[in-house]
């Protein structure tokens, strides 16, 4: 009768446990790089989300204006609007990059000074590269964060072409 040999069962072991380290690694690596993308994705839908915030409640301050239009001067203004005898409010918080996790937006300032629109300061390349809404189809192709901007503009545009939208439907159900 043949006998196994003790070297030859602790080499094969070893073979089998490198194997399933290596194959583990693998997988890990793999599940991070998914991790991360996910996670990107979300803060690129975040920034839409906080943008379109900014845009609004930049718009809102405008439309609201007492006498001539304008501007905030800085973004705290759209939380505390003093220019009336109540203070009102254009926007719930102000909200921090989702890219970046800072306060620090890059503001777009009109002529004059006053704050138009904001964008993040991060120069990463977003995925998303199409398939935007109507009112951030500007963003589409663009190669960094920072390029997209969050105008009130915009916001003016988007619901101007929704009331038209709507007042061509009539009493259609």
């Amino acid at each position: 009768m043949a006998a196994f040999s003790p070297n030859g069962e602790r080499g094969f072991t070893y073979l089998g446990v490198l194997l399933l380290i290596a194959v583990s690694s693998v997988a890990l690596a793999a599940s991070g790089t998914l991790w991360q993308t996910c996670v990107q994705r979300e803060h690129e839908r975040q920034l839409l989300w906080v943008g379109g915030q900014y845009a609004q409640a930049l718009r809102s301050f405008y439309r609201a204006s007492p006498g001539l239009a304008q501007y905030p001067q800085e973004l705290a203004e759209l939380l505390e609007d003093n220019r009336f005898p109540s203070p009102q409010r254009h926007i719930r918080r102000l909200y921090p990059d989702p890219v970046t996790g800072s306060d620090d937006w890059g503001l777009l300032r009109a002529v004059d000074g006053r704050i138009t629109g904001v964008y993040s300061r991060s120069e990463a390349t977003p995925l998303k590269r199409s398939g935007f809404d109507a009112q951030w189809n500007g963003f589409e192709g663009l190669e960094h964060y920072s390029d997209w901007q969050f105008v009130a503009e915009q916001a003016f545009a988007e619901s101007a072409s929704g009331a038209r939208s709507h007042a061509g439907m009539g009493d259609a159900p």
